[in-house]
């Protein structure tokens, strides 16, 4: 049978570590996931709770493709109480995860052929949902002098129809600085670039508060999620929210794309913003695991990395002991029975000399993974 060009992706080579690792696992061998860019806690207990009250009481249907009214309320007060931004819940949509916010947004505002620039490192699916919708990904690699972050010197010239940016950022944890941002806003506005704001890994901070880009501006779209901070990742649940001119074309493709968000996740993301005591219990993990990292990881002979400001991951340059991340990354899984990811994952061009090491498991899991890297690279 045939198929179309579109369907000609990558892969998403960290799903294929995973694999890798489970069979090992199913092998019965130990396996310290060091890959795997989720919290290694379940849904908040609130969360749960009030869903199982709410299945007993309601056949949870569909829900309107925008949403839960009651959720988007709930996340335009978060906006308000986080980043004193006055926003009107009737911009806020409800998503399926926020890859399901990434297809609506690319889908409603390029045509096919348009150019959207990313930063490099950056995480892997942008460049493969764009290429499946036949928007042309532009790679824009990005510094170490700029931790990781694209600026407005680096697409100059390039004539774009838009820009991603993600800000606590994957792989690199690094942030945007409110000047660093509004910099990227400003160049975006006066080349009527449309400007993306991925903020899933908001709430996940170490070093000060993210800057939402809604802080800056209306003209944007920003993506979040309840993966990470709220421990959220099998639900499937995000958001976003776009300018109020836009909510009615994004109705129209969620509404035959999706129909809705699922229902039960909605209910169980609505209680989860009561559950800020655990959550917060969450993040003094990966705060105690990123000191730890940042200490230990020296001692191991990985020296060069950025500091990260919030997510839980730190990307390492191994230029120093391969050009080949994927080989390094399955002989470290194969010898010591840790799962890290490849930096060709995250930078098609300069990956091969790099990794990404998550660090949301347990302190205990982090401690023993870090023990298991020094003797294999001890070896």
């Amino acid at each position: 049978m045939r198929n179309s060009r579109r369907g000609a992706v990558d892969p998403f080579i960290v799903m294929d570590v995973m694999e890798e690792a489970r069979a090992a696992e199913a092998a019965g061998r130990s396996i310290i996931h060091m890959e795997v860019g989720q919290p290694g806690t379940a849904a908040p207990r609130g969360a749960r709770a009030h869903l199982t009250e709410a299945m007993e009481a309601s056949p949870l249907g569909y829900s309107v493709a925008l949403g839960l009214p009651e959720l988007r309320a709930r996340i335009a007060q978060h906006y308000h109480d986080k980043h004193g931004v006055n926003l009107s819940p009737e911009r806020v949509i409800i998503t399926s995860g926020s890859s399901g916010a990434f297809i609506l947004a690319f889908t409603a505002l390029f045509e096919a052929g348009a150019r959207v620039g990313l930063g490099e490192p950056g995480y892997p699916s942008y460049r493969q949902i764009l290429k499946a919708l036949d928007v042309k990904p532009v790679g824009l690699p990005t510094s170490a002098e700029n931790r990781f972050q694209p600026v407005p010197s680096d697409f100059a010239g390039l004539e774009l129809d838009g820009l991603l940016v993600a800000s606590p950022a994957n792989p690199s944890g690094t942030m945007l600085t409110r000047e660093a941002m509004q910099a990227l806003i400003d160049a975006c506005a006066e080349s009527e670039t449309a400007f993306i704001s991925d903020e899933i890994y908001q709430g996940i901070e170490y070093e000060g508060e993210a800057v939402s880009a809604l802080e800056l501006t209306d003209e944007c779209y920003v993506i979040n999620s309840f993966s990470k901070y709220f421990s959220m990742t099998g639900w499937r649940i995000g958001w976003m929210v776009v300018p109020e001119e836009h909510v009615r074309l994004i109705e129209r493709l969620a509404q035959n794309m999706f129909i809705c968000a699922p229902h039960a996740s909605q209910v169980a993301a609505l209680a989860a913003f009561g559950c800020t005591e655990e959550l917060e219990a969450n993040l003094a993990v990966y705060k105690a695991n990123r000191d730890l990292m940042i200490v230990e990881l020296p001692k191991v002979g990985l020296s060069n990395f950025a500091p990260p400001d919030g997510a839980f991951y730190i990307y390492v340059d191994v230029s120093h002991l391969t050009n080949d991340s994927r080989a390094l990354a399955s002989d470290i899984l194969a010898k010591a029975g840790v799962a890290v990811t490849p930096g060709i994952d995250f930078d098609p061009e300069r990956g091969q000399t790099t990794l990404r090491l998550s660090y949301a498991r347990s302190t205990e899991e982090i401690r023993e993974g870090l023990l298991r890297l020094k003797a294999y690279f001890d070896r």
